[in-house]
């Protein structure tokens, strides 16, 4: 069983979500169920299949959160000795050379990974292609769109 780096806060994010999951989730389908068969036939009955649906939607990802947290090799980069490389964890800034504009990523685990909020996973292209980078260092990543380059302008731990 491998274990698969994560961030305190994403640790604190998976573990809120299972509660969620346990306490309000998983007993408002279990009414649903039970209203659904209060209605009789269940052949035909849309909103009882749904809910059955539902409820196999949430235990499996029920099983998948604890899976992650028994996997979870939690990495807090405030408490690592660092030498300004960038690191699982670490803020970088870069500037992106090819748009001209300034992006902050944080390197992340699979899980945690949202390109919305800028979490990326530390595997990704753009992840592989930071890691143990320098402040000032320029990379060039081939993504789909393209090969882009980036300077590192700041690499933080917090």
């Amino acid at each position: 069983m491998d274990k698969e780096p994560i961030t305190v806060n994403g640790l604190k994010n998976l573990k809120s979500e299972l509660e969620d999951l346990k306490n309000i989730q998983r007993p408002k389908v279990v009414e649903s169920i039970a209203e659904a068969r209060s209605h009789g036939d269940l052949k035909e009955n849309a909103e009882y299949h749904a809910a059955k649906e539902q409820q196999a939607l949430i235990e499996s990802r029920v099983i998948a959160i604890n899976d992650l947290i028994a996997r979870a090799n939690v990495i807090d980069v405030t408490k690592i000795e660092n030498n300004g490389k960038v690191i699982f964890g670490s803020t970088v800034k870069v500037r992106d050379l090819d748009a001209n504009k300034t992006i902050s990523y944080r390197l992340v685990g699979q899980d945690e990974a949202d390109i919305k909020k800028n979490l990326i996973f530390f595997k990704s292209p753009i992840g592989k292609a930071l890691i143990g980078k320098d402040k000032g260092e320029i990379i060039s990543v081939n993504t789909p769109a393209g090969e882009r380059n980036f300077e590192i302008l700041e690499v933080e731990y917090i």
